[in-house]
């Protein structure tokens, strides 16, 4: 990645971390990106862009984490999906 993107996924990161920490993930994301946008509406971009791919990969990881826990695979029947409440 370039400097624009490998600063603006640290960002996401790091935000996505102290938002969780702090009960208030969506309220620190939209602050900061509306901070960025002030100065630089294309970081901004990038940065959306990095939260909305961290937190879709989240998801999608602890749907893989429940379908794994709860057998994906039934014996005759092939793949069973469980509801992930999405």
């Amino acid at each position: 990645m370039g400097v624009l993107e490998d600063l603006a996924d640290k960002l996401a990161a790091d935000t996505i971390e102290q938002g969780a920490k702090l009960g208030a993930e969506d309220d620190l994301i939209r602050a900061v990106a509306k901070k960025l946008g002030i100065s630089s509406p294309t970081m901004e971009e990038t940065f959306m862009t990095s939260v909305r791919v961290r937190l879709a990969e989240r998801r999608a990881r602890q749907f893989l984490e429940k379908q794994v826990a709860q057998g994906f695979l039934e014996k005759d029947t092939g793949p069973k999906l469980m509801d992930d409440g999405h």
